[in-house]
Order: structure tokens, then sequence, then C-alpha cells
């Protein structure tokens, strides 16, 4: 029998413990690590054996998203799955785009999130029934799907540290990315959800509860 490693990235000790309890109880499951914070992920995962990395989408140094985006690029091999408080269809379609293999929302049961692991195991994406809609709808249909689903993997990352009040620059700095660059970003991402300001941005992702 194949077992399953998996690592944990959760901040509250409590979501951890009891998703270890839900995982140790399957035969074919084992948890090689837990971490609390974004940047514990990259050396859990370099010293750690695991197939399957469970991530929150809100940890509180690092954007779980960018978490997602250093996995994506030094451990390719790695499945992750995101877990979060939030609904999938606020973020299911832009982590799916962004390289996760699947979306799990906290409010489910153990039976989706253990058939979600087992799907992920194998190659193929996990998708919650809401998502699916929205696939099979069309990505690019305003009204079916939210306006920040029409942003591409970067346009998202760059549209949440906005929302959380960062200012281009420090936006610049974190992403090893040009000034200019970023205000590009920007623009765009005003252009396609049809907003003016960052203070536009902030209302938008309060209102879809996309912070964390």
């Amino acid at each position: 029998m194949t077992v399953l490693s998996l690592i944990l990235a959760d901040d509250h000790e409590l979501v951890r413990a009891g998703l270890k309890q839900t995982l140790c109880a399957e035969p074919d499951m084992r948890v090689t690590a837990e971490c609390r914070l974004g940047r514990e992920v990259l050396p859990a995962l370099a010293t750690h054996a695991c197939d399957i990395l469970l991530l929150d989408i809100s940890l509180p140094d690092i954007s779980g998203l960018d978490v997602l985006s250093q996995v994506r690029r030094h451990h390719a091999r790695v499945a992750v799955l995101i877990l979060s408080a939030h609904p999938e269809v606020q973020f299911g379609l832009n982590v799916i785009r962004a390289g996760a293999s699947g979306f799990v929302s906290k409010s489910g049961d153990s039976a989706e999130l253990l058939r979600a692991i087992r799907t992920v195991s194998r190659g193929n994406r996990y998708v919650g029934t809401e998502l699916g809609e929205l696939l099979v709808q069309g990505l690019d249909d305003a009204s079916k799907s939210p306006r920040h689903g029409s942003l591409s993997e970067r346009e998202f990352q760059i549209f949440c540290k906005l929302a959380e009040g960062m200012t281009v620059t420090g936006i610049a700095q974190q992403l090893f990315l040009s000034v200019k660059t970023i205000s590009t970003y920007r623009t765009r991402i005003l252009e396609k959800m049809v907003l003016r300001t960052n203070a536009d941005i902030t209302s938008y992702a309060i209102k879809n509860q996309l912070l964390p």
C-alpha cells in the first residue's frame, strides 16, 4: 500500500491538530511536518518527505498565494491543496490558475478533504461543485463569475497586496519587480475590474471576503 506523505501549513494550532487527527486515522496517509508560518514551508519541503502540501491561503507572515508560487518554482512535483475559510467561488478559480492542485473550503467535512487529497494524489485536480460549475460555464463569462476571476495569476497576487494596503513600491520590493511593472499591473487590474482607486480595490476585497 502506498502511503501519502503530507505537510500541514496553517497558523491555527487547533486546526492543525484537527487535520492531523483526521489524516493519521487513514492507513494510507501520514503527516511528516507542520508549519505555522509561510516562511517555514520551503525549509519543511526541503527536509521532509511530501507528496501533498495542505496550505492555508491566509497565513500571518506571507500570503498563501506567494507560498504557492514559491512551491511551484522549487518543488514542482508536490501537489498543493489550498484550504480556506472563504467560499470556493471567491478564491478557487484564482488559486487553480496559480497552479494549485485543488481547493477545499474549511467549512466542508472530513470526507470531502480526504476525497480531495486522494484525487490530487493521482495527479488530478480537485474542485468542488460550485467551482466546477464556474469552470464549465467559462472563465470569461462575467455574468457567472466574480470580477476578480478575470485576473491572471500575477494580477490577482498584486490585487490582494493592494487590497491589504501595500504601496506600489512595497509590492515591487517584495516581488523583486520594478515599480513601473507593478504600476502597469495596477492599471490593468483597475481597468479589468472597472475600479478607479486602491480604496475601491480594498472595498471590493472586503465585500467579497478576499482579505484574511
